[in-house]
């Protein structure tokens, strides 16, 4: 039986002009290297921010999101050529922080939508995600920075951490505390902040994966009150949508592993002693153990966006998604460590450094994605909670797809 997925001749034809338009349009030197599509050079992340207003235009940079508010209003099928092709050729697709995008359809007013997706969506501003705190990390609802009524505006104050985003943008989002004396879940707002703004400050962090994320001050930052998006005690509410998306609720229709991938062509290719890694039976099994979770990993996502796009209201499925991709790649990092030995630890610059670096930047990248968007504790948390085998029970907040909007 055939389980591979048929294109029309119609959807093929969009096949090759989306890849015509790449090869015509992205130098091979514009490509983003392996490891993160944020931490990018100055002249790479201008050129895609240039090519990202002609990608708008197309109606390729957002292709479902709604015509009205700057998105493609294409279909599933083209959304899915469109991230394949880009996949393929190393074409960064954005720099605002998608996980904003739910929160804006379900909670924004109309006005709102006018003043904060559409520019997004046209790829005129960008936005950073904050919502990690030095104390609340694991515990995002343990939230103390603090919004203060003004008259018609918002005085903020606290800090931010673990905050990515590539060069700066025009606003940061996230839950801030509007209400100490409320309890929690219901103490919070959730806020557009504009940047620059007096007494806001972003300092970059040197970490593991890079310098792509960001401490953010806030000393009594002045928020005009339209840019809270949904009730002052709603945060939390509206923060629920943005995160079902930044755990895994969308999904994805991408299978392409390109680190697995060149694991398994190392292993046939390399040689030692007169043979080559994979006949030997511990690394043949090694490869095949990377193969299969890799691949287990995609249908998860596959899964999830095909339920995602059917409005089907899931439940552990998002989280189920996040926990198993975080765990398999520290699995295949130990694993081609064990294939590749040091070489899995040589980066882009040394000559010795097998298919350029990409290994030693997946071994960073892999233990440093455990823990962002709710680490693989927390996913556990969620999964216990939705089944109901936990104390405690919940159900998947509202997404666009679950709310009947179009977009996403």
């Amino acid at each position: 039986m055939d389980f591979r997925y048929h294109y029309t001749k119609e959807q093929e034809e969009f096949r090759k002009e989306v890849r015509a338009w790449l090869e015509a349009n992205v130098p091979d030197k514009m490509r983003a290297p392996y490891g993160s599509f944020y931490d990018l050079p100055e002249n790479v992340y201008k050129f895609w921010r240039g090519k990202h207003k002609e990608l708008a235009k197309k109606g390729w940079l957002y292709p479902t999101y709604p015509k009205q508010y700057g998105g493609g209003g294409l279909t599933v099928e083209q959304d899915v050529i469109i991230a394949e092709e880009f996949d393929r050729a190393r074409a960064v697709r954005n720099f605002v922080n998608g996980v904003v995008f739910p929160a804006l359809l379900i909670w924004a007013t109309e006005e709102q939508k006018q003043k904060f997706l559409v520019p997004f969506l046209k790829a005129e501003k960008t936005t950073f995600q904050a919502f990690t705190e030095p104390q609340s990390g694991s515990d995002l609802a343990n939230i103390q920075s603090r919004a203060v009524r003004d008259g018609d505006d918002w005085l903020i104050s606290g800090q931010k951490i673990f905050v990515s985003g590539q060069a700066t943008p025009d606003y940061l989002f996230g839950p801030i505390m509007t209400d100490p004396e409320a309890p929690r879940h219901r103490n919070l707002g959730y806020f557009m902040i504009p940047y620059p703004s007096p007494g806001l400050e972003l300092k970059r962090q040197n970490l593991l994966n890079g310098r792509d994320q960001n401490f953010v001050f806030m000393d009594n930052v002045r928020v005009p009150g339209d840019h809270l998006i949904g009730g002052d005690h709603q945060g939390w509410q509206v923060a629920g949508s943005s995160l079902e998306i930044e755990h895994g609720g969308r999904g994805s229709p991408l299978q392409r592993d390109d680190y697995m991938k060149n694991l398994v062509d190392y292993a046939r290719a390399t040689t030692h002693k007169g043979e080559t890694l994979g006949s030997d039976p511990i690394k043949q099994q090694l490869v095949i153990e990377a193969y299969a979770d890799s691949h287990i990993s995609g249908l998860f996502n596959l899964r999830n966006y095909w339920l995602y796009q059917i409005r089907r209201e899931m439940s552990y499925e998002g989280s189920q998604n996040s926990l198993y991709g975080r765990e398999y790649r520290m699995r295949n990092a130990n694993r081609a460590r064990d294939i590749m030995g040091m070489y899995s630890l040589l980066d882009d610059k040394d000559p010795g450094a097998p298919t350029n670096g990409m290994q030693e930047a997946f071994q960073r990248s892999s233990l440093v994605g455990a823990h962002p968007g709710g680490a693989i504790e927390v996913q556990k948390v969620i999964v216990a909670r939705r089944l109901g085998i936990s104390r405690t029970r919940e159900r998947a907040a509202a997404t666009p797809s679950t709310a009947g909007i179009s977009g996403g």
